[in-house]
């Protein structure tokens, strides 16, 4: 969600500005040449290559369609493009674009992921113990969002970490399994994640961790951010 998330130009708090400033009901959509399948119920109740995606401030990104070719579903208008309608998320039960199968939202044609090997050091530690000091990392530039250093877990104090029940998806780098630290007389909830199977764009950091500077003490080595 490049444009509306995170720091996109259209989010909240945008990470650049527009000269001249554009105003803040701006909405941008755009022919989306892919096909975009729903199932219901097992049944295939959208096969369409004539979508719309939707970029609209402080929404999720989303599909339009054309309003001839939805039948037997809750749909909307979309305002700002007469003759397409919306379709509610959760009003099927399996969303595809190309035969993938979505979670959450459409992927964004303007995201971008670029991983890369790096010498930028990553330091992470609890109560002075160490779980992770090194320069050989990967850091992720993703569209919108501020860079991240992941790790290959053999550069970490994996004896301390255990697998927790908190997982999350992203549709640039997939499923996150989720991990605490475990001293033994404290318990860190989810302080780093790895990604088991992401997609293509995302297999450098393939098994590889990252560490939430909330729950421990990190410190990573990053590009300076202007705000």
């Amino acid at each position: 969600m490049s444009l509306v998330a995170g720091r996109g130009p259209l989010s909240g708090d945008p990470a650049g500005w527009f000269s001249p400033g554009i105003p803040a009901e701006v909405v941008y959509a755009e022919p989306h040449p892919r096909r975009v399948q729903a199932l219901r119920d097992g049944r295939l109740v959208i096969d369409t290559e004539r979508a719309l995606l939707v970029h609209r401030r402080g929404q999720p990104l989303s599909y339009a369609f054309p309003a001839d070719e939805i039948r037997h579903l809750p749909t909307e208008p979309e305002p700002d493009a007469p003759g397409f309608v919306r379709v509610p998320w959760g009003a099927v039960d399996t969303w595809l674009e190309e035969g993938r199968k979505l979670v959450h939202y459409p992927p964004n044609p303007y995201h971008r992921v670029d991983c890369r090997r790096t010498r930028r050091h990553l330091r992470a530690a609890v109560d002075g113990t160490i779980l992770v000091d090194t320069h050989d990392t990967v850091v992720v530039f993703e569209t919108a969002l501020e860079p991240r250093l992941y790790v290959d877990p053999t550069y970490v104090r994996t004896d301390l970490l255990r697998r927790s029940d908190m997982s999350t998806y992203c549709n640039y780098k997939g499923f996150a399994t989720y991990w605490s630290v475990d001293l033994g007389d404290r318990v860190i909830e989810d302080a780093a994640w790895s990604y088991a199977d992401p997609p293509p764009e995302s297999l450098p950091i393939k098994g590889f961790l990252s560490f939430d500077a909330a729950r421990v003490d990190v410190h990573a080595e990053l590009p300076a951010t202007h705000r």
